[in-house]
């Protein structure tokens, strides 16, 4: 069914966002040929703000990605809602050294225009739907919107929580409501009191409020969040501004001050939901990645990240297979999902319990666990010491990844 190429092989990915951007990159690198279908006529990013951890910006950078000055480097802390320290983020000499921190705080826009800056000519491809899709043993025929058929043969899923992809692999599935929203916004104001350099995570008894130091386009500023409870079933009809200033007074300074300086029409909300982990991506040529795989809460901060490390992960597997073959495809395939996919799903888990303990705990047992977080060292072990050890874990991955990609390549 596919046709033939001068590469060795045709890949089509479904969806431009970080997942899709940074797969057409890795496969480009492959050296198949692959074409990146953007239903919507550009590549644009679903939000504001972002942070991206080390694994990631290494992994944007072996693909030809610039990174050089991409965001602000942070350390991070958790504080009470007071500003008492409840956990610093420690991080070896050597992260520190080659990222700055454990974040880089940016906008997404700015994220969205690097990957696209990096992507050969002719791979994005925009106002291309893709509304069905079969296979068999010898490639996948995409049923275009426009009518037309695109022979591959190998398809990637990177079209988000309501993946086409996903649905016809492995059929229609409700969301999980977390039953929260979260409101989020940035300034470059320099008379809020924020210190740059870094990323501070505070909760009172009912409310998430954070900042951190951001860069983008050269300039210093500072993006912010808040976050709270909110009935998933219920329509949301208050000022993104008014209530994300009123969430802030919560919190010590300098976030109400934060909120203070940014532009009411710049504020955005997104409901937070997910979906549970799957226990398998791939099926014959096709597979998933990003938020059609695991979509993930924010509380994980890492939802672009590891939407991004999938798609270095996918295109490093697919070198040096020959995509025609079936079985090739099907193995490399499995090799791809089968580390990442419990490495998601603790991180979508973990985010999603994250919520549940800090919005919808009863009065009672919000005391206790503040009393808990202050005063035991539980939150340092659980978040301090083991982000540490994942982020040194994946930096290793992507250094092994890379290893037999230089050799699946010569």
């Amino acid at each position: 069914m596919a046709q033939p190429s001068t590469a060795r092989g045709r890949v089509a990915v479904i969806g431009a966002g970080p997942a899709g951007m940074a797969t057409a990159l890795s496969v480009h690198q492959a050296g198949h040929e692959v074409i990146l279908l953007e239903r919507y006529k550009q590549a644009r990013p679903a939000g504001n703000i972002l942070n991206l951890w080390p694994p990631p910006i290494k992994a944007l950078a072996l693909m030809g990605v610039d990174t050089d000055d991409l965001g602000s480097p942070c350390y991070t802390e958790f504080r009470s809602a007071a500003g008492k320290r409840r956990v610093r983020v420690d991080l070896p000499e050597e992260i520190i050294r080659d990222y700055g921190g454990g974040f880089i705080g940016l906008l997404r826009p700015d994220l969205y225009e690097r990957l696209v800056d990096a992507l050969p000519d002719g791979v994005l491809q925009v106002d291309r739907g893709v509304d069905s899709f079969e296979q068999d043993g010898d490639g996948v025929r995409l049923s275009m919107t426009d009518g037309s058929v695109e022979h591959v043969d190998v398809l990637v899923g990177a079209d988000g929580i309501d993946s086409m992809v996903r649905r016809s692999l492995w059929g229609e599935k409700p969301k999980r409501e977390h039953n929260l929203h979260i409101f989020g916004g940035f300034t470059f104001s320099e008379n809020t009191g924020a210190q740059a350099g870094l990323c501070i995570l505070s909760h009172s008894r009912t409310v998430q409020g954070a900042w951190t130091s951001i860069r983008s386009k050269g300039r210093s500023g500072f993006q912010w969040w808040v976050l709270e409870a909110h009935d998933a079933s219920t329509e949301y009809s208050g000022n993104l501004y008014d209530d994300a200033t009123k969430l802030a007074r919560e919190f010590s300074s300098p976030l109400p001050e934060l909120v203070a300086a940014t532009d009411p029409n710049t504020v955005q909300r997104w409901p937070i939901r997910d979906r549970k982990p799957l226990k398998k991506w791939s099926s014959g040529r096709v597979t998933l990645v990003g938020d059609a795989a695991h979509p993930t809460s924010p509380y994980a901060a890492y939802g672009a990240g590891m939407a991004t490390e999938d798609g270095y992960f996918l295109g490093r597997r697919l070198a040096g297979v020959d995509l025609t073959e079936q079985h090739a495809v099907e193995a490399a395939l499995v090799a791809y999902e089968t580390p990442r996919r419990p490495h998601t799903a603790r991180q979508s888990q973990q985010a999603y319990f994250l919520g549940k303990m800090f919005h919808h705990s009863p009065a009672p047992l919000q005391i206790l666990r503040d009393q808990i977080l202050d005063r035991t060292p539980l939150l340092q072990k659980v978040v301090g010491e083991s982000s540490p050890k994942e982020i040194i874990a994946q930096l290793n991955v992507i250094d092994t990844a890379e290893q037999s990609f230089r050799v699946a390549t010569r």
